[in-house]
């Protein structure tokens, strides 16, 4: 079974205690404070102010610049204010604060269950819909997205890697995501292939994870291009370096070498997930699910209750 060349350790996994626990929509909460940096790179700035109302998917920060993210708000009310708040690390930063009204989303948001497969649009097109709806990496690096599938001139992708290892002890938010919304996956990984250009995409998986190895690999079907391969259960196999290498077999250098320059880009199975909403269903990265009892927050830009901010994030 595949791997990684040198150094892991085999820590207990403990996901016992979330793995039986499906993905739940989360309990909404009366206030939100919305950090308008929640990604690698400049923070967003603020395009609403105390008094603007607001609907779940609204843009409420813009991006500054090329590595930076849009902003969006998870639920509809009003806006009370646009201040500096301290952080989870006790730091201050601008944040956007609404109080909950309602439930009311941007009507250009399609919200049904249906699965839109097909993609047609060229591959700028998908990249800067990825751009608009600020989509960034959800396996904890909150990477801008659009950044990563932007190929810099005179480098070549040749395979697309879907990190669906969550090597980490107790997490299982991806392992959730691979079993509930695998066809949304599957066909985010078509999306993607088609904005860098490749004809091959691998999904990794720890071996740990059979049923979500079996699960995709039916939706994969005969699909060729797309292959579902179990890794051998290590930490850290999810590390992006350690992926590529047990993938591929090939090693990035030391920085300043990305990924790409051994001809692979890397994306998390839930970013993936969003990438097909953002693309097919025009939805921006508003994440409004807990995976666990005790409603742990499952992914970054989720909304938070003021009263809870400290203790949430």
């Amino acid at each position: 079974m595949r791997s990684f060349p040198i150094g892991g350790v085999h820590p207990s996994d403990n996901k016992e205690w979330s793995r039986g626990s499906g993905i739940e929509p989360m309990e909404l909460p009366d206030v939100v404070n919305i950090p308008l940096a929640q990604h690698i790179g400049a923070p967003a700035t603020a395009v609403v102010a105390k008094g603007d109302s607001v609907k779940v998917g609204t843009l409420i920060g813009e991006a500054t610049g090329f590595m930076s993210a849009n902003v969006h708000s998870p639920i509809s009310g009003t806006v009370t204010a646009v201040d500096m708040q301290l952080n989870g690390q006790g730091l201050r930063q601008l944040m956007v604060t609404i109080k909950r009204e309602g439930d009311e989303w941007e009507p250009s948001i399609d919200r049904s269950a249906e699965l839109v497969a097909e993609c047609t649009l060229e591959p700028k097109e998908i990249v800067a819909r990825i751009k608009a709806a600020g989509i960034v990496g959800m396996g904890g690096a909150t990477f801008p997205t659009h950044v990563k599938l932007s190929i810099p001139e005179g480098k070549h992708a040749e395979v697309l890697i879907i990190n669906g290892v969550e090597c980490e002890p107790y997490l299982t938010s991806d392992y959730r995501t691979m079993l509930e919304r695998g066809e949304e996956l599957v066909a985010g990984v078509r999306i993607l292939m088609r904005a860098i250009g490749v004809q091959k995409a691998v999904i990794g998986v720890e071996a740990n994870k059979p049923d979500a190895v079996a699960n995709l690999r039916k939706i994969v079907g005969a699909d060729k291009a797309i292959e579902v391969m179990s890794l051998k259960t290590c930490y850290p196999q999810g590390g992006e370096k350690q992926l590529i290498a047990a993938v591929t077999g090939r090693e990035v250098p030391a920085p300043p070498a990305l990924p790409i320059d051994v001809g692979a880009v890397v994306c998390n199975a839930s970013t993936t997930v969003a990438v097909y909403e953002a693309v097919q269903k025009n939805k921006p990265l508003i994440e409004r699910v807990v995976t666990v009892t005790g409603r742990q927050v499952a992914a970054p830009k989720t909304c938070l209750p003021a009263s809870e901010h400290l203790s949430r994030l």
